[in-house]
């Protein structure tokens, strides 16, 4: 990987991580309203998809221009596609159903209160999984690469 690359992908991975699992769990053990945390954590999230997915693209792309003809075989090219679909899934799927649900309002035990536990359950598997892979992606750029 170039060192843009490794920019990229430090930026990406490492934002998943500081969103996910630092500034979420603060935002929700420092806010007594608990609508407002999730207000903002859902901002937050959005924003880090935007980043995730222009990351990820460049990171892509690169890779691709990098496999040529072999990318089919390339295991970085399928893991990054992987982490964009599952971005992607979050900002325009799982992300705007949530908004929805909240401005019907949530009553506890409602219908909406029900699908927007699950939602945020897949959500938060699909984050799961990215931060995972991300981590797969980090660990094998800092690997030396051998000289042709």
């Amino acid at each position: 990987m170039s060192a843009g690359e490794n920019v990229l992908l430090t930026l990406w991975v490492g934002g998943l991580w500081i969103t996910g699992y630092l500034v979420v769990p603060a935002l929700f053990a420092s806010l007594d309203d608990r609508m407002l945390a999730g207000d903002l954590a859902g901002s937050v999230f959005s924003l880090m998809s935007w980043v995730g997915l222009a990351c990820g693209g460049l990171l892509l792309l690169g890779e691709v221009l990098r496999q040529r003809g072999r990318s089919l075989t390339a295991w970085r090219l399928w893991v990054l596609a992987a982490m964009l679909v599952i971005v992607a899934i979050g900002l325009f799927a799982l992300q705007p159903q949530m908004q929805a649900l909240k401005a019907q309002g949530i009553g506890p035990g409602s219908v909406q209160a029900i699908e927007f536990g699950r939602l945020h359950g897949v959500s938060s598997v699909l984050f799961l999984i990215n931060s995972i892979l991300g981590l797969v992606l980090v660990g094998a750029g800092m690997r030396p690469t051998a000289k042709a």
